[in-house]
């Protein structure tokens, strides 16, 4: 893995401009870019000893960077590839622009945030009544009226025309409104509405007809002295206003599109500051929001304004301001997603990749099947410049522009992006110097990070395309996913990646977005350096993260709890594998205890789930199922049943070599299982193991399990014999009949193949309950206070045989061994005899 910073963009000169102001101001354009490198490799430096000491695995000592010369000339040559291919060109079209960043944003740059705004109803006239009666094939006369519905007053200095809906019904109607009457035309299906804004009375329907015959009628602008025609578009709606939509051509995307079919002005009387230019009439030199309401009280002033209420509705944001955005029509840079099949390309492309979780899939056809043109072009000063040459007439590339694109890349290796600012254009095109310019555009930040594919496996042999996997969170799609798609299927024909992984966004423990004012941030490093880095590691593999993931101080203490469980279990393998060692003391399968056989079987067969969730990336699943056993099937009962052999048998002897090769093969699986989420123990695991090994456990692959190591025992049906007795001892505890289960002698009544199963353990069997004697019968033997425990019933006792002082059961022969007179039979064979045997438990 190498990893990687996105180092331009506008966060960045933001930062330098809090200290040296803007470009201009204190700094010069060149000084100002050095400040932002000097700020971003900081950034650099003080993110990347984070990620290590998370434990992170990368080649952190080379990481790329985009303000990398090297990762710059190759964007340069990226950007080739793309005009080779024929998705650039060059446009004057409408496009999101933030105020504050005083620059055009990529879809990907915009978040929709609830905004008041004012809506205003505004009357635009008739001018030849007439005309107008003819549409209707009366002969009437009189005033007519045609409403339109906006959010954006500061608009209609703009506007070139009003748009009607061919097919949709209207009705002429007059209306008592504040004391006059109104002719006006209304969509029939928002008429009652709109007429209900007006507090209109006396309501008559005069006409009724279809918006179609309305083309190219003659309308008054409602403030300046010029006429606007009558249009058809389809975008005109019934969902809300009134059926006839303002078009402003140089402030929207359907209004720019209308205004083009329509051959209408494409005028954009806004700067780039969002202040009225210069013979905009009225409000030249004003602020749009500013004139907003002065344009409201002109309007009313004039008899023109039928409503104005205000209105709360979803609207473009500049994600890193905050602050909503207007469409602006500037010439501009784009990909064009459809003058060379680009769009349809990808959509196909978008098939061939795994989307994790399924749904990203459709999330992201549907955005790049809707999403217009990709705006490349930046006015900013801290970006990868666009590096053409455009002709100072015509707007024409220069006809050697790849080979103009080779050379800048050349000297941009070698002094990165000032190489293209300091540029004299003589020094590469001669005496065509005077016949070219230089673009001053810097590319989307999108870009940068969008080309990351070819740029760091030009750079670095272990790096290719596609890549295995890209992964980030669900707002992507519209971002790092798309425009990683877009490049490469421009540059390549092919999706970049194999799979794409999402995840959801961090939230508190009651579902609330993290904030400073809410007081319920967790700071990462904050954790780290209370908890540890493997903690924090584990709640992000235990959390799914297909949805928004909680985290709070309170969940990360829990799973502090579950850690301690699977370290614990760890700490009891690795203190019993002492003095073991595998090329000497290994049991073969064949000769392993049955219940040491179950075991290691179980985390087998637990291996493959595990292995299977790795490929699917459901690290939830795996904390899940590695927690379970390590509570349950290890600590719940293997590990249980298994000290009495540890601790009472020899040293050397077959049962206890026989739990050690299967607790060897247990953790040299767990230690693989954990290692890739937790890292940090897992490395310590590792180097506490018996046995050769190379240094780290991330130089391993996954363990290899002996063949044929199912038990012959029904482990499953022996377990639930052993949870019954459990329960039946846990009453005896309760009532202080018993202070432990060994002070219990038990005996189990079952019938059938359950009978057969148990009586094959013989005495094992208390091993097994960990009691002092345990016993199966007959059903028909059970007396009548015995425990129904489902299938087979139980009864327990407390035994009042001597407890033998060495493995502390209750043994009717303990004291019966003179040299040892505290312990039991078994204890004194274990300690001067042969030892015991077991084939069970």
């Amino acid at each position: 893995y190498v990893p990687g910073w996105d180092c331009h963009g506008l966060p960045i000169e933001l930062q330098v401009e809090k200290k040296h102001g803007k470009v201009g101001e204190k700094l010069s354009a060149s000084e100002f870019r050095a400040a932002c490198r000097d700020y971003a490799m900081a950034q650099v430096e003080a993110q990347r000893e984070d990620f290590i000491r998370l434990g992170v695995l990368g080649a952190w000592d080379r990481p790329y960077l985009t303000m990398d010369p090297s990762y710059e000339a190759e964007q340069v040559r990226a950007f080739a590839r793309i005009i080779e291919n024929g998705h650039l060109h060059r446009g004057y079209k409408p496009v999101h622009w933030c105020l504050d960043c005083g620059s055009a944003l990529a879809e990907a740059e915009v978040e929709y945030q609830d905004k008041q705004s004012v809506a205003v109803d505004v009357k635009f006239d008739v001018v030849d009544e007439a005309a107008f009666y003819a549409c209707l094939g009366s002969d009437s006369s009189g005033p007519v009226g045609v409403p339109i519905w906006t959010t954006t007053p500061w608009t209609l200095p703009a506007n070139q025309a009003v748009a009607l809906g061919a097919d949709l019904d209207y009705v002429v109607v007059d209306a008592e409104i504040d004391g006059r009457t109104e002719r006006l035309l209304l969509a029939e299906g928002l008429a009652e509405v709109a007429l209900g804004r007006y507090g209109a009375d006396r309501v008559s329907r005069i006409a009724e007809i279809k918006g179609s015959v309305f083309r190219g009628l003659e309308l008054k602008h409602p403030f300046y002295d010029r006429t606007v025609p009558v249009i058809l578009t389809d975008f005109v709606t019934l969902e809300a206003g009134t059926g006839a939509v303002h078009i402003a051509p140089g402030h929207g995307h359907d209004d720019f599109a209308a205004g083009v079919e329509n051959d209408l002005p494409l005028d954009n009387p806004v700067d780039g500051r969002g202040v009225y230019i210069d013979g905009t009439g009225l409000f030249a030199g004003n602020h749009i929001y500013k004139a907003n309401g002065a344009i409201v009280e002109l309007l009313r002033e004039s008899g023109h304004l039928l409503a104005d209420v205000k209105f709360e509705h979803s609207y473009p944001h500049c994600w890193r301001h905050k602050s909503p955005v207007i469409f602006r029509a500037t010439p501009q840079w784009f990909v064009s997603l459809d003058q060379n099949g680009l769009r349809d390309a990808s959509l196909a492309e978008i098939e061939t990749v795994d989307w994790i979780p399924a749904w990203g899939k459709q999330r992201i056809e549907g955005m790049v099947a809707g999403r217009p043109d990709w705006c490349i072009s930046r006015q900013r000063t801290w970006g990868v410049p666009i590096t053409l040459f455009t002709h100072r007439e015509t707007d024409e590339l220069h006809p050697d522009t790849p080979r103009l694109l080779e050379e800048v890349a050349q000297r941009m290796e070698a002094d990165g992006i000032d190489a293209w600012f300091d540029l004299d254009p003589a020094d590469l095109l001669g005496d065509d110097a005077k016949h070219y310019q230089k673009v001053t555009d810097t590319m989307d930040v999108w870009m940068d990070s969008g080309v990351v594919h070819h740029c760091v496996a030009a750079a670095f042999d272990e790096v290719t395309s596609p890549a295995d996997l890209y992964l980030e969170g669900s707002d992507q799609h519209r971002g790092w996913f798309q425009s990683s798609l877009l490049t490469s299927v421009a540059m390549n024909g092919h999706a970049p990646y194999r799979a794409a992984l999402t995840h959801g966004f961090t939230v508190d423990d009651k579902g609330h977005k993290m904030s400073k004012s809410l007081g319920n941030q967790v700071v990462p490093q904050k954790v780290i350096n209370v908890l540890g880095a493997d903690i924090l590691r584990l709640w992000v593999a235990a959390t799914d993260y297909s949805a928004e993931m909680s985290v709070s101080d309170e969940i990360l203490k829990r799973m502090s709890d579950s850690y301690r469980r699977i370290r614990n279990t760890a700490r009891f393998l690795l203190g019993n594998l002492h003095g073991y060692e595998p090329a000497q003391h290994a049991v073969p399968v064949g000769e392993m205890v049955e219940l040491d056989r179950w075991a290691v079987s179980r985390a087998a067969a637990l291996q493959e789930s595990i292995l299977r969730a790795y490929d699917r990336y459901e690290f939830h699943l795996i904390y899940q199922e590695l927690h379970n056993f390590c509570v349950v099937d290890m600590g719940g009962f293997y590990l249980d049943v298994i000290k009495d052999r540890l601790y009472t048998t020899g040293e050397n002897s077959h049962p206890r070599r026989s739990a050690q090769t299967a607790m060897m093969h247990i953790a040299e699986a767990m230690v693989r299982w954990i290692a890739p989420i937790l890292s940090f123990t897992g490395e310590e695991i590792w180097a506490s193991l018996p046995g050769e090994r190379d240094g780290s456990v991330f130089f391993s692959t996954w363990y290899e399990f002996p063949g044929e190591i199912e038990s012959t025992v029904d482990w499953k049906r022996i377990v639930s014999v052993r949870d019954g007795v459990a329960k039946v001892l846990e009453d005896l505890r309760a009532e202080e009949i018993i202070g432990s289960p060994l002070d219990a002698s038990v005996d189990v009544y079952a019938e059938g193949q359950l009978f057969d199963e148990l009586q094959r353990f013989g005495d094992e069997l208390r091993f097994v309950f960990i009691t002092s004697e345990a016993r199966v019968l007959p059903v028909a033997d059970r007396p009548d206070d015995a425990v129904d425990a489902g299938g087979f019933w139980v009864m327990a006792t407390a035994t009042s045989n001597a407890k033998c002082t060495r493995c502390w059961h209750r043994r009717e022969e303990v004291g019966s061994v003179a040299d040892h007179p505290g312990i039991c039979a078994r204890c004194a064979d274990n300690v001067d005899g042969d030892g015991e045997t077991r084939a069970f438990a």
